[in-house]
């Protein structure tokens, strides 16, 4: 790779030193141009204004003065290195000439007329040595009239001339730019590979792809910008997890804001700091995220996004909690009408049969009127089995659990569903048992309090349980924090709290030790 780089890099500076030298060689054929113009005039004028020149051509005939202008001429020729110097009287005939043979001949030539019309300019022509430059200058006599012409000619030099006359210098320059494009193209070449960890461009082109498609075959989402917050990875999972289109590629190099403006990448690059299993809604998506900022020597160049589809899981989630609850449940009723059949059969073998009866009629109507109590004001099947789940569950641990009788659910929280909710109860619920179960009290109770009127849905679970030092209170919603030393704890809170973050809500703690503790969480519908 550096022979190429080495290679190009020199072609590149040879070329452009190629049309650089074009310039600056036109620039300085034509500067000399004018030079040799300005010199031209400047010779013609001196000529034209020689006394003798002028006494000459107005006493003396034709004959006699070619031959003394010509000796004049001459020698200012010699001197000022002209390549001729002709002198014309108003006939056009040339009183001096290099060449003798000019001498006496009369000139033809139609782009002396304005000279002869008072006229003081500088002309190109194409003469027997190449291209001239030519100034011509009217000559005047003492009372102004012009007497004749004066014509000065320098022929340009030629580009091997001018060539052969900078030759030094062009050869010192030619050298050092074949020696500086070596050194630089050969620098350049360790710095790119050094760059690019020694790789090769075909071992990166390889690698792209490979890493294009792994990301692609992954089942993660994962996007990732640059310092410039532009999207230099989107894999196919993340288009299909956020709903945004079936083609990644097409997101690649666009801003980040312009495609999902709610990825919070951004604050992960300016902050620096690292976010491991957060739970966000993004682009109406819940999904559970690591966002780390992409660090290379040390420096931030981006971040990066991997995360999963939360609905799935919490489908999951709550089929898994369904059936814990639906076999708890089993397990407590199995054990509560055990215990009721003993009452019965005891009463029916003691014969006291209306007792009995009575009993039996008593227990299905508690029964008929929790179940329907709960499917009228409980307007989602989830919930509703939740909590008459938890009220056997209580019964089993001695817990009373008591649902406000005024209580209503008919609506969910912008963001939130039945599986948020499954597990805000859940874990709110569970907790108060735990508070309850290690306090000694002859009545234990659990209060549940649901109400959603005049657009606010508003949540109170309250237990007569051990409550919480101040302390405890501040740090329940950190996760990972457990007053139980028991694995996999501190994770329940934790979620409560994300839940209600992302309904745009609030959760109030009221707690007391020895005298319980209350949650009041309430939304905006």
């Amino acid at each position: 790779m550096n022979g190429k780089i080495m290679f190009l890099t020199f072609f590149i500076i040879a070329f452009s030193f190629l049309v650089a030298g074009t310039f600056v060689i036109g620039s300085v054929l034509k500067e000399q141009e004018e030079n040799i113009g300005q010199e031209a005039m400047l010779v013609a004028r001196t000529v034209a204004n020689l006394p003798e020149i002028l006494h000459i051509l107005q006493t003396e005939e034709i004959e006699s003065a070619s031959k003394r202008i010509n000796s004049i001429v001459e020698d200012i020729r010699y001197i000022n290195k002209a390549d001729y110097i002709v002198i014309m009287n108003m006939d056009r005939v040339k009183l001096s000439h290099p060449s003798q043979n000019e001498m006496g001949k009369k000139s033809n030539s139609t782009d002396m007329d304005a000279a002869f019309a008072e006229h003081y300019y500088i002309s190109k022509g194409k003469g027997e040595r190449g291209i001239t430059i030519r100034a011509f200058v009217p000559i005047m006599n003492e009372t102004n009239e012009q007497i004749g012409v004066t014509l000065v000619g320098y022929t340009l030099p030629s580009f091997t001339q001018s060539f052969l006359d900078y030759q030094k210098e062009i050869l010192i320059t030619i050298l050092l730019s074949i020696l500086f494009s070596v050194w630089g193209a050969h620098t350049l070449g360790r710095h790119i590979k050094k760059q690019m960890f020694g790789l090769e461009p075909h071992e990166i082109s390889k690698m792209y792809v490979e890493r294009t498609e792994t990301f692609n075959a992954m089942h993660d989402g994962i996007i990732a910008v640059d310092k410039d917050l532009n999207i230099t990875v989107f894999n196919k999972m993340a288009s299909e997890i956020l709903g945004v289109g079936d083609d990644p590629s097409l997101y690649i190099g666009k801003n980040i804001y312009d495609v999902i403006p709610d990825t919070r990448l951004p604050e992960i690059f300016f902050s620096g700091q690292r976010v491991l299993d957060q739970e966000l809604f993004v682009n109406n998506h819940s999904i559970l995220s690591n966002r780390v900022p992409i660090l290379v020597n040390g420096k931030k160049v981006g971040a990066v996004a991997v995360f999963k589809d939360l609905t799935a899981f919490k489908q999951l989630a709550e089929e898994l909690t369904g059936v814990k609850a639906f076999v708890q449940a089993l397990r407590v009723q199995t054990h509560e009408y055990k215990n009721k059949l003993h009452t019965i059969a005891g009463l029916l073998h003691l014969g006291h049969t209306k007792q009995a009866l009575e009993y039996l009629s008593q227990v299905k109507e508690e029964h008929d009127s929790v179940t329907k109590f709960l499917n009228e004001r409980i307007y989602n099947e989830n919930i509703s089995g939740l909590l008459l789940s938890k009220i056997s569950r209580g019964k089993e641990l001695g817990i009373t659990v008591n649902i406000d009788k005024e209580s209503r659910f008919t609506k969910f929280p912008e963001k939130l569903d039945h599986h948020d909710f499954v597990i805000l109860f859940g874990n709110l619920i569970e907790n108060a048992f735990d508070s309850l179960i290690v306090i000694d009290k002859e009545e234990k109770e659990l209060t549940i309090s649901i109400d959603d009127n005049d657009g606010v849905l508003a949540i109170m679970i309250s237990d007569s349980g051990i409550g919480m030092s101040d302390e405890v209170k501040a740090k329940i919603f950190e996760n990972g924090f457990s007053t139980k030393a028991k694995e996999n704890r501190g994770i329940g809170l934790y979620l409560v709290n994300e839940i209600v973050n992302k309904g745009n809500g609030t959760i109030e703690v009221i707690s007391e030790q020895n005298k319980g503790t209350t949650f009041l969480i309430t939304f905006e519908l």
